[in-house]
């Protein structure tokens, strides 16, 4: 049973009188809209795999984009999964989007199309395009509308009225009630959002947005998955799970990817990756001004370099092919 329903409008209208104030402000702190703590739940039964995928030959992974098709564009041709007609030519191999593909910049439905679209053409031929995701997807499914651009408004003022949310939509400023409807829970593309994983495993490799923690390997991964797509695909499931959406979730985690993590963070990492049987975990959030970097002694790759218009970074994704790793830049890219 969800959140009563005035309860419920009342938590949801206060992130989105709180993104109205902010005023779509660049300088608004980032941060988790909801810092509830996960209560304590029975621990699921070890053998839920449904967030795990097989190993893969060749793998690439590819940190946030925020809204610049053109960034995206450019590393998947690094990645080889594309041809100059936007057409997948991958082949069997397997990319993973690690979240944030919303926000910041002015074509999120651009990213969305060409993302899903190349998905079903990889799997065709046998590969797979996965896109996970990160804090920018939930914020927004919140109402959470800090980040979004002018453009982003208007990119999706057309959407349908969603009448599960009319009072919460009608409160909004005229230009912002299209994009509360596409994607307040139910809406058109939080159910498109509801289809990706927040954390997915390839085989040996790990891949979330933030991080992953021991007490959200004790909660179940797959349980995680499938609580927030609940939470997405319909209106009258409250609020979002808290042990994904809160500070310490696995899609707002710093823990591996803010400077040189302490020890007693690689030590925490060390103990993740024996229970899921992985030898490394990839994440992004946080923009690494040196670029794609590894920490931890090798056991976590950071991959979002900025590669969007907003922070002016330049393309790059990590390859893994077995237990190799490279970093993928124009001059690495496959064929050079």
């Amino acid at each position: 049973m969800g959140v009563p329903v005035l309860l419920r409008f009342a938590a949801r209208r206060t992130v989105l009188t709180l993104a109205l104030v902010a005023g779509c402000s660049k300088a608004a702190p980032e941060r988790p809209a909801e810092r509830a703590l996960p209560v304590n739940k029975p621990v699921p039964p070890l053998e839920d795999t449904s967030f795990r995928r097989p190993a893969a030959e060749r793998i690439v992974a590819i940190g946030d984009l925020h809204g610049d098709v053109a960034a995206t564009r450019t590393a998947l041709r690094l990645a080889g999964a594309i041809d100059d007609k936007d057409h997948w030519s991958g082949g069997r191999l397997v990319v993973v989007q690690t979240g944030d593909q919303l926000d910041r910049g002015d074509d999120e439905p651009d990213i969305l199309d060409l993302l899903e679209r190349l998905a079903s053409e990889a799997s065709a031929v046998g590969g797979a395009l996965y896109a996970l995701n990160g804090n920018h997807e939930v914020m927004n499914v919140q109402g959470d509308f800090r980040y979004v651009t002018d453009d982003g408004f208007r990119d999706f003022g057309s959407a349908p009225p969603n009448e599960a949310h009319e009072r919460e939509i009608r409160g909004l400023p005229n230009d912002q009630q299209g994009r509360a409807a596409a994607f307040l829970p139910g809406g058109g593309v939080a159910r498109r959002l509801a289809k990706r994983p927040v954390v997915l495993q390839v085989g040996a490799n790990v891949f979330v947005h933030g991080g992953v923690l021991e007490q959200h390997v004790d909660y179940g991964l797959g349980r995680m998955n499938s609580e927030l797509q609940q939470w997405m695909q319909s209106p009258e499931t409250g609020l979002p799970p808290a042990v994904v959406a809160g500070e310490s979730g696995p899609i707002w985690l710093r823990l591996y990817s803010d400077g040189i993590p302490l020890a007693s963070a690689c030590d925490e990492l060390n103990r993740v990756l024996a229970r899921l049987n992985a030898k490394r975990l990839v994440v992004g959030h946080t923009v690494q001004q040196r670029g794609i970097n590894s920490a931890c002694g090798g056991k976590v790759w950071r991959i979002d370099v900025g590669l969007s218009r907003h922070y002016g970074g330049a393309p790059a994704a990590l390859e893994i092919s077995g237990d190799e790793t490279r970093v993928l830049r124009p001059a690495t890219a496959p064929g050079n």
